[in-house]
């Protein structure tokens, strides 16, 4: 069994995969409450930690906060419970479960978005804080753009020419259990190496 989770958006996603098993929860994401709702939803999903052989967690980029908290809490899993842990990249998940050309957008705050671009599967462009209307002069019309960062700049990609689902679809989410999908393939890392791809500076700094 496979148990993910991602805290890159303000929605927390976590998910079990195996042994025909396919679980996923997921908060409303009205707000970024990861503190309060990720090991609750752990929680629901996983209800049997002795029959998880590996753990997957989404990086980012994204929310500074969020990120931190959900690097943190699969490191404190790896180590309680001795579990390999495999770091996936959010916007790769975002962009897995479509073909053809797809830009995944987090929204990056600042006016910009954490972007990356796929053709079946194979990234094209690699992850960047950019800012949409710059984005949308490099894709080519008609281009799949999904993400809360799509949601967010509707308004600039669909003038753009780009097709952006509606406000409400899935298609926006980062999935847990993409998360664990794309994870069941790649190499463990050791738990100092899991690090989270913040892309650029936070926005609060040490005085």
């Amino acid at each position: 069994m496979i148990a993910g989770l991602d805290t890159s958006t303000p929605v927390t996603s976590v998910a079990l995969l195996g042994d025909g098993v396919e679980r996923e929860l997921h908060d409303d994401g009205e707000r970024p409450r990861h503190a309060q709702t990720l090991l609750p939803l752990l929680e629901q999903v996983v209800a049997d930690w002795s029959a998880v052989e590996r753990l997957c967690v989404g990086v980012g980029p994204g929310g500074f906060t969020g990120l931190r908290l959900g690097i943190a809490t699969a490191r404190a899993l790896s180590q309680a419970l001795e579990l390999p842990v495999v770091p996936v990249s959010s916007l790769d998940a975002l962009a897995a479960p479509h073909p053809g050309v797809v830009a995944a957008l987090i929204d990056a705050r600042r006016g910009e978005v954490f972007a990356a671009v796929y053709e079946d599967g194979q990234r094209t462009l690699e992850p960047v804080a950019i800012d949409p209307a710059t984005l949308a002069r490099e894709l080519t019309p008609g281009t799949l753009t999904v993400g809360d960062g799509a949601v967010r700049f509707r308004e600039e990609l669909e003038r753009a020419g780009m097709a952006v689902p509606a406000d409400g679809s899935d298609a926006h989410r980062v999935s847990a259990l993409m998360v664990c999908r794309l994870g069941l393939g790649r190499e463990p890392v050791d738990r100092d190496a899991l690090l989270p791809d913040y892309r650029r500076e936070p926005d609060a700094k040490p005085q």
